[in-house]
């Protein structure tokens, strides 16, 4: 594949970068060390940086000729709060913290297509290299915009990409329309009246009402939800109780809703509430549903996916842009971006023969290093087809 020949050069660089940051991973809005490693690489290149977005993030704007065009390149940059079992050199040395999801490899891209760009000026306009914090969970792309990220560094389309551990090394998936789901938070308390162990006759358990929350929510996606619709209700922590001999006040429960059409979500948020609080009631209890809002789905725009699609055509060869595929349910901060700029949000495959298919999220998963020069000739690429010279 013809990745650009200067990015292949120092695509070893690119490398040390992506190993050094999975080694030291910060969490959402504590991505000081990361954000200071960027903020110093931008300006040794001689980039205009821009600090303190949303707390960690950084903007570095580089302008070249004399059109008023302007392109938006982002890369998200914290860990997720998960251990990590990896035994290579670079696994994370902060306990409770792994770069589980691969921002660490699409920072060091990013970068790469930085430098390429800031050597060559071979394109005529404003690049801005967004550089965001806090997209596991934290929001990080919705408060950039709330802090003005579009009114000070204005873009005419904007775009991401995220690595696919289930798609080949070379391909990537540029697909219009829906392609990941809306993410909620939701959290449910249930109240009882705590007691001995020993005579639970004389007490609420919250413990047990809890459990028939827990399992009269599953119905909602199995017998409430249109089969030609997608909803996920994921309930991933269930917290309650101290001591083995001891019925306690409090249970609590935790999870996540994913859907891809309002109305579903809508629903979701309805009918959650009113499971919780009838299985409570039948038992005696109180349920206190708190349902969250995170992020809306992502929307990628016609027009802008064609020349991410183009882009990645030159890099990657036709055959290997895949351009129709259903969305997945997982959920990504991007979509703040794509609800105020028209652009797209692109999966690139990092599956190689015998690395880089460990899903996301999985405590040894690691970002695939052969995906760095790729990325950022796509995205070097991109910019040079849309802001040309002439």
């Amino acid at each position: 594949m013809p990745v650009l020949n200067r990015i292949a050069d120092f695509a070893p660089e690119m490398t040390e970068w992506r190993r050094d940051l999975h080694a030291h991973p910060e969490l959402g809005f504590e991505e000081t060390r990361t954000s200071d490693i960027v903020a110093a690489k931008l300006a040794e290149w001689g980039i205009e940086v821009h600090r303190g977005i949303a707390r960690t993030g950084v903007v570095g704007v580089l302008r070249n000729g004399t059109s008023s065009r302007t392109i938006g390149l982002r890369a998200d940059m914290d860990a997720l709060p998960m251990e990590e079992m990896n035994q290579f050199a670079h696994r994370s040395r902060n306990p409770g913290k792994m770069h589980g999801c691969g921002h660490d490899g699409h920072t060091a891209t990013l970068l790469g297509a930085a430098k390429y760009l800031a050597e060559t000026r071979n394109f005529d306009g404003t690049v801005h290299f967004i550089f965001q914090p806090a997209e596991e969970g934290g929001g990080g792309g919705r408060v950039m915009i709330e802090e003005g990220l579009f009114e000070r560094f204005p873009c005419d389309q904007v775009y991401g990409i995220h690595n696919d551990p289930s798609l080949p090394l070379g391909e990537a998936a540029v697909v219009p329309g829906t392609v990941l789901a809306a993410s909620d938070r939701v959290a449910i308390t249930v109240r009882g009246v705590g007691g001995h162990a020993a005579r639970p006759h004389t007490t609420i358990d919250p413990v047990m009402v809890g459990a028939h929350i827990l399992v009269a929510l599953q119905a909602l996606v199995a017998r409430r939800t249109d089969p030609l619709d997608s909803a996920v209700l994921s309930i991933t922590q269930f917290h309650a109780g101290s001591a083995s001999n001891v019925i306690p006040e409090v249970a609590e429960l935790k999870g996540t809703v994913r859907t891809l059409r309002p109305e579903t979500q809508d629903m979701m948020e309805r009918l959650i509430t009113q499971v919780a609080q009838s299985t409570a009631a039948a038992h005696e209890a109180v349920a206190e549903v708190t349902y969250r809002r995170l992020y809306p789905p992502t929307v990628n725009h016609p027009a802008e996916t064609e020349r991410a699609a183009l882009a990645a055509a030159k890099v990657l060869g036709e055959s290997r842009v895949i351009r129709q595929r259903p969305p997945v349910m997982g959920g990504e901060d991007f979509s703040f971006m794509l609800l105020q700029r028209p652009g797209c949000f692109v999966k690139m495959g990092q599956k190689g023969a015998d690395k880089g298919g460990v899903p996301v999220h999985h405590p040894e998963y690691d970002f695939n290093d052969e995906m760095l020069p790729i990325g950022a000739s796509f995205f070097a690429t991109l910019v040079e087809q849309e802001l040309p010279r002439g």
